[in-house]
């Protein structure tokens, strides 16, 4: 492919501004991004601009594109120069795209370019009665039916010099064409139609809905058969082993009021009966001793006890307590330090 430069200045329009309609469409293009991602709206606009154009990028269009986006005018010209989507230059009335890459290579694209520089002359010059152009492109994605050109908006697939001649025909005199495959292959089956699953009903839903409807009535016949048999078993099963009635069965069981002192009060009765007075007497079971002084024995086993935990020390209360000894204090300097008695 050779490389991609804008048109010569002498076919560039002096200025490029987009409708009113397409101007509000622009925006609503751009309204999809948030704030500062804008650019993000570039290749919608171009499009748009290109369509106003008549099928062509002039500089201008590429330049009002970026000031509407906020980019620089060398960004927006990379994208165009980057998609063949993108004429740089302007084009006939129907635009062929043939895609030259590997699988359309294979199977026929060179005879198609040929055929192009025949009719056409070379890549990007337009007939001279203004209806056709042509430029070979990279993958245009439908290598099952190759090789294929882009008319326009439409894919024509399965081409041959003889079929693409007698499309450019159609299409310069008005006439309808069919889009596609041009040999009558349906999507992107085989070439000579379908070999495989071309039993019908396997894929059109009518043999899922005859299984279907087997398994239902055969769980129907099961549940009913299932459903006899259990109840005959229940039957058998009554006659042999019969429960015994239970007539108040469900409903609430009464139960004896709470022996209280109020309900015993409320019945006559003594609150407190004689039994749990006694129990209450009993003092057998009972560890603790109320009231009862501490025998002077207990009270000297518990001084002497107090008496091993530490000594207590016999210097008066109205002394204040000597300086500690420094550490490492020979017993000179200890014995000097010690306060002497009756001084």
């Amino acid at each position: 492919m050779a490389n991609r430069r804008l048109a010569p200045a002498a076919e560039q329009p002096q200025s490029f501004a987009f409708s009113s309609e397409n101007a509000e469409w622009a925006k609503g293009q751009i309204d999809k991004y948030p704030e500062g991602r804008q650019a993000s709206a570039v290749i919608p606009l171009l499009w748009k601009a290109q369509e106003q154009n008549g099928g062509w990028l002039p500089q201008k269009a590429i330049e009002a594109v970026a000031d509407e986006l906020g980019m620089p005018h060398i960004r927006v010209l990379e994208v165009a120069t980057f998609y063949t989507m993108f004429a740089l230059e302007p084009v006939g009335r129907f635009w062929i795209q043939l895609c030259g890459t590997v699988p359309c290579d294979s199977c026929g694209a060179r005879e198609l370019k040929d055929y192009l520089h025949a009719r056409l002359g070379a890549p990007g010059h337009v007939s001279a009665d203004g209806n056709f152009s042509w430029l070979e492109v990279e993958c245009l994605g439908a290598c099952c039916n190759a090789p294929m050109a882009q008319i326009n908006q439409d894919y024509y697939e399965d081409l041959t010099p003889e079929l693409l001649g007698k499309l450019m025909d159609d299409l310069a005199a008005g006439r309808p064409v069919k889009v596609g495959s041009q040999i009558g292959r349906t999507s992107s089956e085989p070439k000579g139609g379908p070999d495989t699953l071309t039993d019908a009903s396997l894929f059109d839903g009518s043999r899922v809905g005859a299984w279907r409807k087997r398994f239902e009535t055969a769980d129907s016949k099961q549940d009913e058969a299932g459903g006899k048999a259990e109840a005959a078993s229940s039957e058998q099963r009554a006659a042999v082993d019969p429960k015994p009635a239970r007539p108040d069965a469900g409903r609430a069981v009464g139960t004896a009021t709470t022996d209280a002192p109020a309900q015993r009060n409320a019945a006559g009765e003594t609150p407190v009966p004689a039994g749990a007075k006694a129990d209450a007497a009993d003092t057998t079971e009972s560890t603790a001793q109320r009231n009862k002084p501490a025998a002077p024995e207990a009270i000297a086993k518990a001084e002497a006890a107090g008496a091993e935990a530490g000594t207590q020390s016999d210097l008066p209360r109205n002394e204040p307590p000597p300086q500690p000894v420094a550490s490492g204090a020979n017993d000179d300097a200890a014995a000097t330090s010690a306060p002497q008695k009756g001084n």
